[in-house]
């Protein structure tokens, strides 16, 4: 009985479906979704849980509709501070290697596409040329410089192109103590 009732108490994170009717649902409104308009879609993607997950259900997905109706490009981008472990620039060069040719293989519309912050922008430039002291969590200079600025370079380069872009990003907020946590509202870029 006691195990009866442990089962009974467990709260499931897909709630009354299981996982792969929560999967599933979730593709059929991607699909929804990304046959609405013509607008091109940037997926922030940084090998994490949380990013390879987005990922992985667009990629699933997409691979469902029909190769006519795969004609919006979906760019995945990744940035590469200059200052990474050798190790995971390898990973993120050689996943960035696999996805392109899944991509080909599979008549996917995905594209990877690694990003770099612009020289000025670096961490040996800000922290020896400049004098910046070392990044530390209350003074986080080298986040905006290294990462968001050249993402979003890249989305207003798709959006100059295309006209309008839709961003996504995994997002791990909910896990994230209060005091980490970021404001995660959307908002507009100007081309």
């Amino acid at each position: 009985m006691a195990a009866a009732e442990t089962a009974k108490s467990k709260v499931s994170a897909f709630g009354e479906l299981e996982m792969a009717q929560t999967v599933k649902a979730v593709c059929e409104e991607i699909r929804r979704v990304y046959q609405w308009d013509q607008v091109p879609w940037v997926i922030g993607y940084s090998g994490g849980k949380d990013s390879s997950a987005v990922l992985q259900l667009v990629w699933l997905a997409l691979k469902e509709l029909p190769v006519e109706k795969r004609c919006k490009p979906v760019h995945v981008i990744s940035t590469d501070t200059l200052v990474e472990q050798p190790v995971v620039a390898a990973w993120v060069d050689a996943s960035h290697a696999r996805m392109r040719q899944a991509a080909a293989e599979q008549q996917m519309p995905i594209t990877p596409h690694k990003l770099t912050p612009d020289v000025k922008d670096t961490f040996w430039v800000n922290l020896i040329g400049r004098g910046y002291p070392a990044p530390r969590n209350l003074f986080r200079w080298c986040t905006s410089r290294m990462k968001i600025n050249p993402s979003n370079t890249f989305i207003r380069d798709v959006v100059r192109e295309s006209g309008e872009a839709h961003a996504g990003t995994g997002d791990s907020q909910g896990r994230k103590p209060a005091s980490r946590r970021g404001h995660a509202e959307p908002r507009r870029l100007e081309p």
